[in-house]
């Protein structure tokens, strides 16, 4: 996405495969858990964006979750290469569990994500690119990795972000900025994504987005998108896999999230695990070995390779993988993502402003 948006600036070296309209200023507000499928289902709370034109077929990585879609955003490249490949996953040198949102480890994140990011590109291109985001998220792991090597403006409220990227599309000739809104991914886990609570969420964004497309220069393109969709999952979906010890078997750590696990296994053991896990769980799940999942993560980095669980559990349907044990806090959730089925996956690409586009 961010490459279509540095082609469609006039940065040379990229590509504009979303076909995006070439403007001198874009402003990309990213709505963390807006998945397509849920956008289209409640369109009557959120008229602004189900207005807009909308690039189609667009998805997010896999697993659908905000460390892997921020640094895929941020960086145009997949999780294989960039190496966050999972909301949580196993550091190979210590055999311990980051948390990528947390950044809970003692990880130095420009060694652990070397790929420079687009919005700095764009700025050595000549582009005034810059990140909003809530102040408390400056110079934290997942920043570093997935917006860094541009200025970073730390707000405290919505009011603020509206003024502050307001004056970052102004600032420059050329400009690109990028926001990040949170709130209705926090919604939809505590809440569910089909609460009232949720709705209304969404209708605040909604106004708060078309304020913004109002408030936009007529030269700037403002790009609304997500990194991953939910789904509500209800308790007879809930499998608590410390209730089954056997299936632990030979798996020296547990990782991921419910929706999709990481296994990590003694030497050797990945194909008899892998066989467990399906057997016991059957349509309910998808079952891959790391060396099966090339087209999930992409080629991989020799340094990424082990943080991969040498088996994946993707989650189907109405189910999820739980641990009481590792993962508690979890089990006090209602909305979920992380696996590969559509409503996860499929994020909306939805473009207004610029008086040329809107012609």
């Amino acid at each position: 996405m961010l490459p279509s948006v540095a082609a469609a600036l006039g940065v040379e070296g990229y590509e504009n495969a979303l076909g995006l309209p070439e403007a001198p200023r874009y402003v990309v507000c990213l709505i963390d858990g807006m998945g397509l499928d849920l956008l289209r289902q409640h369109a009557d709370a959120a008229p602004f964006l189900t207005s807009l034109d909308s690039v189609d077929d667009v998805v997010c990585g896999i697993p659908s979750t905000t460390a892997t879609s921020l640094t895929s955003l941020g960086t145009g490249v997949r999780p294989g290469e960039h190496g966050i490949v999972g909301y949580t996953c196993r550091v190979p040198e210590t055999g311990e569990r980051l948390n990528s949102l947390k950044w809970d480890q003692p990880l130095d994140p420009t060694a652990w994500q070397p790929v420079p990011t687009v919005l700095q590109r764009m700025l050595e291109g000549g582009v005034a690119a810059s990140s909003v985001n809530q102040a408390k998220f400056a110079d934290t792991g997942l920043t570093i990795c997935s917006q860094r090597g541009v200025p970073f403006h730390g707000i405290e409220s919505v009011h603020e972000r509206l003024d502050v990227v307001l004056d970052a599309a102004e600032s420059a000739p050329r400009t690109m900025t990028y926001a990040y809104e949170s709130r209705l991914d926090h919604t939809g886990h505590s809440k569910g994504c089909t609460s009232a609570e949720w709705r209304d969420m969404l209708t605040s964004i909604d106004r708060e987005m078309r304020d913004l497309n109002r408030e936009l220069p007529d030269d700037c393109i403002l790009l609304v998108t997500a990194d991953h969709g939910m789904i509500d999952l209800p308790l007879e979906g809930r499998f608590d896999v410390d209730s089954e010890p056997d299936l632990l078997q030979d798996v020296t750590l547990l990782a991921g999230e419910a929706r999709f696990r990481h296994l990590y296994t003694r030497a050797g053991a990945a194909e008899e695990v892998a066989q467990r896990w399906r057997d016991r769980f059957g349509d309910l799940v998808e079952v891959r070995t790391r060396d099966e999942a090339a087209d999930w993560f992409g080629p991989l980095r020799p340094e990424v390779r082990g943080r991969i669980g040498d088996v994946l559990v993707a989650a189907l349907g109405d189910f999820a993988v739980f641990s009481s044990v590792e993962f508690p806090i979890e089990r006090k959730m209602v909305g979920f993502h992380g696996s590969i089925t559509e409503a996860e996956m499929k994020i909306p690409v939805l473009v207004a402003g610029a008086a040329s586009w809107r012609t």
